[in-house]
């Protein structure tokens, strides 16, 4: 009896692995341009003052995940009020000078896209040169996590030059990230935002697992400069330290897991690394 079920067992195993496994969902990474920063002292990105004295160009990206149950803008870059700027934008506290080529209302609209059109918003955290076109997406379900939303919405939150950009989506329907989990966006795996506090209060990362291109690792501000993740800088800007170590070596765990490309949003070489918009990485 117990070799015949053993044996039965064996079948349904088997029987079971001949089945066709589900397709991974046809998701879609696009990468758009939403300005860069012309920095005339970088050693703000490092609290050791290893970088003070260099200049450097940074990007600026913006993210768009189409999948079918819906799209995800991840980071709305700065405001598009400054493709209006001939000159762009000067932005002394930092030491840098700020331009945009194309907005990114006129971005998406190269898909047939309004923000209207887009089911999700999330940024990596408050800081304007990701939520800049926030408002845009007030219609969109804001998924963020909870210790970022209320320091949006602080005392200190709503003094910051960035607040502008985000204010709207105070009243906005809203998804909140509770506790240590991550959250799956889609509940397929395909869309996870991962916590990664310490540059801020709820700072997160995206991991987007494509059908083709396998898991990308969208950083936000996990990584300022090139030299940032194997040197382990920290920038002066920065909430808690200890906490940006901590979720450094988070990041190193989940991609030793998944074999993840590290996108480093913003050091040129990963963003020309991508297919140029409107192309998608898929």
């Amino acid at each position: 009896m117990l070799r015949r079920a053993a044996f039965s067992l064996s079948l349904i195993a088997l029987a079971a692995c001949g089945q066709p496994q589900p397709a991974a969902p046809a998701v879609q990474l696009y990468a758009m341009d939403c300005g860069t920063a012309e920095f005339r002292d970088i050693g703000v990105f490092a609290d050791d003052g290893s970088m003070t004295g260099q200049s450097r160009t940074l990007v600026n990206p913006c993210y768009l995940i189409r999948h079918p149950s819906g799209d995800l803008i991840w980071d709305t870059g700065f405001s598009d009020a400054v493709a209006d700027m001939p000159n762009g934008l000067d932005l002394p506290q930092m030491g840098a000078r700020v331009v945009m080529r194309t907005k990114l209302a006129d971005q998406m609209a190269q898909l047939g896209l309004t923000p209207a059109d887009i089911e999700f918003v999330s940024f990596s955290h408050q800081h304007g040169d990701h939520t800049g076109n926030g408002n845009l997406f007030a219609g969109s379900t804001w998924i963020v996590d909870a210790d970022e939303r209320a320091y949006m919405f602080s005392d200190e939150g709503r003094a910051s030059q960035a607040f502008a950009g985000y204010a709207q989506l105070e009243n906005a329907q809203t998804r909140l990230i509770e506790g240590n989990l991550d959250h799956d966006v889609f509940g397929d795996g395909s869309v996870v935002i991962v916590q990664t506090p310490g540059h801020t209060p709820g700072h997160t990362v995206l991991l987007v697992r494509l059908p083709n291109a396998g898991p990308v690792l969208l950083t936000g501000d996990m990584y300022h400069l090139a030299e940032t993740r194997e040197r382990r800088l920290v920038p002066t800007f920065n909430a808690d330290r200890a906490q940006t170590l901590a979720s450094m070596d988070k990041i190193d765990r989940l991609v030793e897991e998944t074999g993840a490309r590290v996108i480093r949003q913003h050091v040129p070489e990963d963003f020309e690394s991508l297919p140029r918009f409107p192309e998608a990485l898929n």
